[in-house]
């Protein structure tokens, strides 16, 4: 099939819920996909941040065969050996004793919003239900990930949203501090906005958070969708920022394309959810467990934070030096391989043209193309990338 004809019955059959596409991907390998008409693009969009190994990268590939031929799904009415497995990985990389393995990052950050409630009502106070969240934030698509997000044409259409959120600006502790009351549950935050443009921390910001957190006995829950599994430089984004929190969310990198997400805590706050409390029938499947195992063992042996952190480095002068040669350009955003090239006004026919020449990018928050290369990248493909961006740029930013 072709672009064209791919496209026609997509538009008869498929929900127009992301709008007209021109290209269809139809296959991949490493750093680059091909669409239906054959035509080549360096992904650096990587499927949102999931395709953190690349495309149909070697292991990842043996590891669905060789579970496929095993056990593809059983219910979490039993013990399922690759889970246990990827959850002693997680669990021993970082601050926490305890995950809950569900689908998505959205039912990641939903499981996050039950267990502050959950806590605050049988530890502290059955009155503390408000969660603080962030002005430009982006938690999911269900109906209280979707409150909890934090930009408004999110929620268009879909009004009431759900009651218990308070909106804080980020980088701004007044702000967090002026909406602590009795009410107050936890907060929750991404370590670096994704959604909302690529926004980094201001020092001290995040340390803030933990003091008001602690002093107040909320919980601090990082939303780490995006920066989890090796993104930032470090295996867990927090870990970039040395602020330890209660309750971490991921998804995207987890499983380097499977669809798979997790939720983890420390033992003390994760002992409310009893059985009954939460579930998912396909959360923490054989097969996507098995996956999720070859994605983390494979980021900690070849120390892919590392090569991030390395890459990002580079990544990021590389970008640098196209705001020294192009006054459109404002600055670039992120950590490690989640990275944003903020521009003064709308891109405009930047957006299309990089993708016209073969470099898959995306724009958000009105005026950044953000980028989530593979973790395992080569500074061969950010040379491919910021000269494609370099050209475009010479046509139509001048």
């Amino acid at each position: 099939m072709s672009n064209a004809s791919i496209k026609k019955l997509a538009t008869k059959y498929i929900m127009n819920t992301y709008g007209e596409r021109d290209i269809a991907l139809v296959r991949g390998e490493g750093c680059y996909v091909y669409d239906a008409d054959g035509k080549r693009y360096l992904d650096f969009l990587g499927g949102l941040g999931v395709n953190c190994l690349g495309h149909c990268h070697p292991k990842v590939v043996e590891t669905i065969k060789r579970q496929a031929e095993t056990l593809i799904h059983v219910s979490n009415l039993y013990y399922i050996e690759t889970q246990v497995r990827a959850a002693q990985l997680l669990v021993e990389n970082s601050f926490a004793d305890k995950v809950f393995f569900c689908n998505s990052g959205g039912e990641a950050n939903e499981g996050v919003l039950k267990l502050i409630r959950k806590h605050a009502k049988d530890k502290v106070d059955p009155n503390r239900t408000d969660i603080i969240v962030f002005k430009d934030s982006f938690h999911g698509r269900t109906l209280a990930t979707v409150t909890a997000t934090r930009q408004p044409k999110y929620h268009v259409g879909f009004a009431p949203m759900m009651p218990g959120f308070k909106e804080a600006v980020f980088n701004d502790l007044n702000s967090v501090n002026a909406l602590i009351d009795d009410k107050t549950a936890g907060i929750l935050i991404e370590p670096i906005q994704g959604e909302g443009g690529i926004n980094n921390p201001e020092p001290g910001f995040l340390e803030g958070l933990r003091k008001l957190a602690d002093e107040n006995q909320l919980l601090l829950a990082f939303d780490e969708v995006h920066t989890g599994c090796g993104r930032t430089g470090s295996f867990m984004g927090y870990q970039t920022f040395g602020v330890e929190p209660d309750i971490v969310a991921l998804a995207k990198s987890l499983g380097g394309g499977v669809p798979i997400g997790a939720f983890m805590a420390k033992a003390s706050v994760a002992e409310v959810l009893g059985p009954g409390t939460h579930a998912a029938t396909f959360g923490g499947n054989p097969l996507v467990t098995a996956v999720c195992e070859t994605v983390l063992t494979t980021i900690l042996e070849e120390d892919l934070p590392g090569n991030a952190r390395r890459m990002g480095e580079y990544f990021a002068a590389s970008l640098l030096k196209l705001g020294e040669k192009y006054d459109n350009v404002a600055g670039v955003r992120g950590k490690g391989l989640i990275l944003g090239i903020q521009f003064k006004e709308d891109p405009g026919p930047v957006t299309h043209d990089v993708i016209d020449r073969g470099l898959l990018t995306y724009k958000m928050a009105n005026n950044t193309l953000r980028f989530h290369p593979p973790l395992n990248v080569e500074s061969t493909h950010i040379d491919e990338a910021v000269g494609i961006l370099d050209s475009s740029l010479a046509k139509h930013a001048g």
